[in-house]
Order: C-alpha cells, then structure tokens, then sequence
C-alpha cells in the first residue's frame, strides 16, 4: 500500500456508511471514533486535518504541552490549534505520563503518549481516557502506529461494514511524508520541515545571509 494522503482519503471513503463520532458518548453501532496523536509534525495534522474537513469529516486531535518536537505556545502551535478548531475538529491532551496538564485549549479527553501497560488506562479526574473501557478494546480498536496496521488495513472491512464500530488511530505525518518505511517517513519529515526552523531563526532575528 501507499501510505500517502490519497491513500488516507480513500480509507475516509470506505467507511463512509458509519458516523464520525467523538468521545463523548459510550460507542454505539455505526460509530467510528477517528482519532490523531500528534506525537511529531503540527504541520502534518493541518495537512490531514484540511484532507478531512472538504470530505465532512470530523476527528479529534490529541495534542503535547511536553514535546520535543513543537511547542504549543508558539505563533505555529497556536495557529496550529485555531485552524483544526475551525475546521471543524476537536482538540484533547496527549500527556507525558504522570502529567497530564489540562487546560481549556482541549475538549474534556486524553490519551497517554507512548503507554506502557501499567498506565494506560490510569484516569485524570474529570476527563475520559480514550483508552480505556468502553472506547478501547482490541476487537474495535486498529492503528497505523510506526507505519505497520498490527492486526490488517481496516480499508476492506470499513467498506463491508463489517464492524459494529471502531475506534480508529491515525498518525498524520506518517502520511503526509513520503516513505514505504518508518526510517523513510521521519526523513522526508525532517526535510520538509527543514525551512519551518530557518523561518523561525529569521524571524529571531539570526543573519542567515
């Protein structure tokens, strides 16, 4: 398969008999929780973000207050943030375990970036952990993470309708860089998001004549 955004679009159209839902209600037949973990490129999730928006669809967005890869407060991340709000998505928080940092940039939902089994589904009081019970479970659960689908491409099962509903992580700069393999993808990001640093050192005022 390609992993690029025309392939991601047409996994949107497989599944255009079930209800882009988001977590605020328990799982309902039909429902397809689409979701993004923002673990790199802000860049990359505006790209998917725009992708999805002109087919109607609506996911959530979890982003970082602790990465080392784009900061929030930034003009970028800040940007970043009101474009996939006004595009019609939701926005939740993707802590370092044991911070979760909540404030009111993010819907009332997180996930734990990079868990280990031991904390996965450990709860932040008074917002949901997407995963955890009843939004998580191997059955209705499929992921692209590190460029492999561990249990198949849902594409063929999304068209037959073959799910009752599912919950769907999807790591954009996986498909907005091009390469058949992981190490391929993070170079392609590293060099496409190469003048993002020169435009922040200009603007910084560094003389890069």
């Amino acid at each position: 398969m390609m992993w690029d955004l025309d392939e991601y679009g047409e996994l949107l159209d497989a599944a255009a008999a079930y209800t882009f839902a988001h977590f605020d209600h328990e799982p309902q037949r039909g429902d397809l929780f689409l979701r993004h973990d923002i673990d790199l490129s802000l860049a990359a999730a505006v790209r998917m973000a725009e992708l999805e928006a002109e087919r109607g669809v609506s996911a959530t967005y979890f982003v970082m207050t602790q990465s080392s890869f784009y900061d929030l407060e930034s003009a970028a991340g800040e940007g970043a943030l009101a474009r996939l709000r006004s595009l019609g998505h939701r926005i939740g928080l993707h802590p370092v375990y044991p911070n979760a940092n909540w404030d009111d940039r993010f819907d009332l939902v997180f996930a734990w970036h990079n868990p280990e089994p031991s904390f996965m589904t450990t709860g932040v009081d008074g917002l949901v952990n997407v995963m955890a019970p009843p939004w998580f479970d191997e059955e209705h659960y499929r992921s692209d993470s590190n460029q492999r689908w561990r249990h198949g491409h849902p594409g063929a099962a999304l068209a037959a309708n073959e799910f009752d509903w599912l919950h769907l992580l999807i790591h954009p700069e996986i498909w907005a860089y091009e390469g058949e393999t992981m190490r391929e993808t993070m170079a392609s990001l590293v060099a496409a998001e190469r003048h993002i640093t020169l435009a922040a050192l200009a603007e910084d005022r560094i003389d890069l004549s």
